[in-house]
């Protein structure tokens, strides 16, 4: 009787912890991020190299404090991709990241085949908005528009606990170091 008693309070227990994992990481660590708010506010980076930010229209956002490479976001720009070109750098390595699918405007595989296609053009957002993370907008004909936060080759090496390789800034002291 007792065996089964503790089978029986495995198995719950492990679906109960199943559950809390897939809910934290689908769902619990998100927040949406509100229009008018400095989170709100889509900057991109000009051919001088300084971040300033464009118009937007219908803004929908999320963002999570677990994780640097969390934030998605969905709007309207009226800016035509030949003035963007122009005006802003295009950013080559952009790999949209999957978001939740709870968060429909988001599609990272339509996007990805847009920037393949070249229906979509990638512009870099704010380079090292968190250190080794860069901010990428992806902009589509019809003016919509999406961003992301990608993790840049700084980063990639960085995080991955090698020396800082040239022409990377220096990585911010970690606290408790």
């Amino acid at each position: 009787m007792s065996g089964k008693f503790y089978a029986g309070f495995i198995v719950i227990s492990a679906i109960f912890a199943g559950a809390a994992i897939y809910y934290l990481q689908v769902y619990g660590y998100y927040r949406d991020i509100a229009v008018n708010t400095p989170a709100a506010e889509i900057r991109l980076t000009t051919n001088a190299g300084v971040a300033e930010p464009i118009m937007i229209d219908g803004f929908e956002g999320i963002d999570a404090d677990s994780s640097p490479i969390r934030f998605r976001a969905c709007f309207r720009t009226p800016q035509t991709m030949a003035m963007m070109t122009e005006t802003y750098r295009v950013y080559e390595d952009a790999v949209p990241l999957n978001a939740p699918n709870w968060f429909a405007c988001f599609d990272a595989q339509a996007i990805g085949a847009a920037l393949e296609s070249g229906s979509a053009v990638a512009y870099l957002g704010e380079e090292n908005i968190i250190y080794g993370i860069d901010r990428v907008v992806a902009v589509l004909e019809d003016g919509r528009a999406f961003a992301w936060n990608q993790i840049n080759s700084c980063g990639k090496v960085v995080f991955d606990g090698k020396p800082v390789p040239e022409g990377c800034p220096t990585p911010p002291a970690r606290e408790g170091n």
